[in-house]
C-alpha cells in the first residue's frame, strides 16, 4: 500500500517499493544462524486436493532458512494421512527429520485429547483454533525453534516473498518485536473481495468506539489493517502463555492475548503481498453454524467476550443499540466501497453487499444475545502452560505422539 502513515497503537511496515527477495533470504539465512524459524500450516484434508497447496509447498521447499515445519492436519482418515506423508514428501526430503505432519484425528492424538478432557483442559470445539494450538505444543515440546510463523493452507497467491516480510520483523536482533501480523489488499481482476474485514469488523469497531467512547483494545484491533488475516509471527515463548478459541475468533482471541501479555511497541504489522486470494467461503445465510456466517458469528462473539472481560457491561437494549449503529455505519461504508471500486474500475455489486449488512447485522445481535444466554460459555483453549503444570508428562508423550505417527 502506497503510503507511511504511522498514526496507530503499532508499528507498520510497509512495501515503500518491491522487495528484492534474494536481500531478504540472505538477511534470514544469516539470522537464522541464532534465530531458528519454524513454519505451522494447519490445513483440512480437503485442502491436499485444493488449487493452492501444491503451490504452497513447491515454494517452502525452495526456502532455505526453515529450521521446522508442522502441518497440523484435520478431518483425516488413517488412508488418508498416509496419503498426506506421501504428498508432503518434498518437504521431506528438504527438510528431513524436521517436517512433521500431526494426525489430529488419528489414536495417538485421540488419546492425548481424552486425557486432556479428564482435566477440563480440552478444546471444546473443532476447527483452525484447535488445529493452530496442537501445532503451537507441539513446537513447545519439540523445542528446536525461536520463532513461528503460521499461514493458511488455501492461498492462492502464495509466493517466498510473504514468507520472508513475515518472519524479518521478529527475527531481526535489531529490533524489539515479539508479534507481527500480516496484512494485503483483498480483490481480484473484477471485484473486492475480503467482506468480512470490509462489512463487519472495520464498521463494528467504529460502532464500539461511537458507543462506548476510546477503549484502549478496541483502538488497538482498529489499528490492524487486516485484523483477519490469517498470516502472523512471534516468537516461540509467546506461545507457551496464550489462550485462543478454538473456532473463527482465532486472529481476534489471538491479537487480543498479544497485548495482554506484551505492550503495543512490541507488536508490529506487515504489508505481505501486493495481491492476495484464497479459497472464498458462501455467505449461508440461512445457517449460521457454517460459511461466512458462521465467522462472522465467531468474531463478534470474541470481540463482545474481550470487552466483556475488560469490564464493559452490555445488555439486550446495548446490543438493540450496536445492532442498529452498526447497520448504519456499515451501509455508509457500502458507499465509500462503491465509489472506491468505480474509480478503479472494479465491478461493484451494490445490492449484494448491502444485502450482506443485512445478514451481517442479524448476526451481530444474535451473538450479542448469544452470550448473554450463556456468559460463561468458554470457547478459548487453555494455554500450555497449564497444561504442563496440570500433566507434567504431557509434552514429552505429546512429542513422542507426533514422532510415532510421523515413522
Amino acid at each position: 500500500m502506497g503510503d507511511f502513515y504511522q498514526n496507530s497503537y503499532i508499528t507498520t511496515l510497509h512495501e515503500f517499493r518491491k522487495t528484492n527477495y534474494t536481500f531478504l533470504e540472505n538477511e534470514l539465512i544469516k539470522f537464522s544462524k541464532k534465530t531458528k524459524m519454524a513454519l505451522i500450516i494447519p490445513s483440512l484434508y480437503s485442502e491436499l486436493k485444493g488449487a493452492a497447496l501444491p503451490n504452497i509447498i513447491d515454494k517452502i521447499s525452495e526456502i532455505p532458512y526453515i529450521n521446522e515445519i508442522v502441518i497440523g492436519l484435520d478431518k483425516a482418515t488413517k488412508d488418508e494421512f498416509l496419503y498426506s506423508k506421501e504428498y508432503f514428501n518434498k518437504l521431506q526430503q528438504h527438510h528431513k527429520q524436521l517436517f512433521r505432519v500431526i494426525w489430529n484425528d488419528g489414536p495417538n492424538m485421540l488419546r492425548l485429547n481424552s486425557r486432556l478432557e479428564k482435566e477440563n483442559l480440552a478444546p471444546l470445539l473443532r476447527g483452525k483454533g484447535r488445529n493452530a494450538w496442537f501445532c503451537f505444543g507441539y513446537l513447545i515440546a519439540s523445542g528446536k525453534s525461536d520463532a513461528i510463523a503460521l499461514h493458511d493452507a488455501d492461498i492462492l497467491t502464495y509466493n517466498k516473498l510473504l514468507l520472508a516480510r513475515l518472519f524479518y520483523p521478529i527475527v531481526n536482533p535489531s529490533f524489539n518485536f515479539f508479534f507481527c501480523k500480516g496484512y494485503y489488499f483483498r480483490a481480484d481482476k473484477e471485484k473486492l473481495n475480503g467482506r468480512v474485514v470490509r462489512l463487519l469488523v472495520t464498521p463494528l469497531l467504529r460502532t464500539l468506539k461511537k458507543i462506548f467512547g476510546t477503549v484502549d483494545f478496541i483502538e488497538y484491533l482498529d489499528s490492524f489493517r487486516y485484523p483477519l488475516a490469517g498470516e502472523f509471527s512471534m516468537r516461540t515463548d509467546v506461545i507457551n502463555s496464550i489462550r485462543i478459541p478454538s473456532d473463527w475468533g482465532l486472529e481476534i482471541g489471538i491479537l487480543s492475548e498479544i497485548l495482554r501479555l506484551h505492550s503495543a511497541n512490541r507488536i508490529c504489522q506487515v504489508d505481505i503481498a501486493d495481491k492476495y486470494d484464497h479459497k472464498h467461503q458462501s455467505l449461508s445465510q440461512y445457517d449460521f453454524s457454517k460459511g461466512i456466517s458462521r465467522m462472522v458469528h465467531d468474531v463478534t462473539s470474541a470481540i463482545f467476550g474481550k470487552m466483556t472481560q475488560n469490564g464493559i457491561e452490555f445488555s439486550p437494549s446495548i446490543y438493540r443499540t450496536i445492532k442498529s449503529t452498526y447497520h448504519r455505519i456499515a451501509l455508509e461504508y457500502v458507499e465509500r466501497y462503491a465509489a472506491d471500486s468505480a474509480l478503479n474500475n472494479l465491478h461493484y455489486d451494490f445490492h449484494a453487499e448491502e444485502k450482506t449488512v443485512d445478514i451481517f447485522a442479524n448476526i451481530v445481535y444474535k451473538a450479542g444475545m448469544d452470550l448473554l444466554d450463556k456468559p460463561f460459555k468458554i470457547t478459548y483453549i487453555p494455554c500450555w502452560k497449564r497444561v504442563s503444570s496440570a500433566i507434567p508428562s504431557f509434552m514429552e508423550d505429546f512429542f513422542e505422539a507426533v514422532e510415532l505417527d510421523n515413522q
